[in-house]
């Protein structure tokens, strides 16, 4: 099984690569962590968010693996704690279709990609930043994978 997250935005700091890197080379081999990076819409004037927004769903939908279920991040998505994200990712190990994590760029998801994910789910209340966005999903699942494992990494 894949996991891949889709992110708006080419151009990280270099410790958001880095710190990607790292949680994905960390991953078994049954949960592979891939990144895939798309360029944002260029914010410019004449065009609504709307425009701009339906611009990378394109992009974004893809570079989505064939037949893999999608997870939209939103800040008014289903919140979990690390066990129960661990439960959830569990369930779709077992299935053992790829999943496709998307993250939007400054003014999030177009819309049209959030209703047709499986899930929309959020990282915090808070609004982030895309790069630490990338970083915490990736630590997340990483997490998941280890309470899964029994490793020693998550301690409760």
């Amino acid at each position: 099984m894949k996991l891949v997250v889709v992110a708006v935005g080419l151009k990280m700091p270099r410790w958001v690569d880095e710190a990607f890197a790292e949680y994905a080379k960390r991953m078994p081999r049954t949960a592979k962590l891939e990144l895939v990076a798309v360029r944002p819409e260029p914010r410019v004037e004449g065009r609504t968010v709307g425009q701009m927004l339906d611009l990378e769903a394109e992009r974004i939908a893809a570079v989505v693996p064939d037949r893999a279920k999608t997870v939209a991040l939103d800040e008014r998505g289903r919140e979990f704690t690390s066990p129960t994200f661990a439960r959830w990712l569990a369930r779709r190990l077992e299935e053992g279709i790829d999943t496709a994590f998307l993250v939007g760029g400054p003014d999030g998801l177009a819309p049209s990609l959030k209703n047709k994910a499986e899930t929309v789910m959020r990282l915090s209340a808070m609004t982030l930043p895309h790069g630490l966005a990338r970083v915490l999903l990736a630590e997340q699942l990483y997490r998941a994978v280890s309470i899964l494992q029994n490793h020693p990494y998550h301690r409760e």
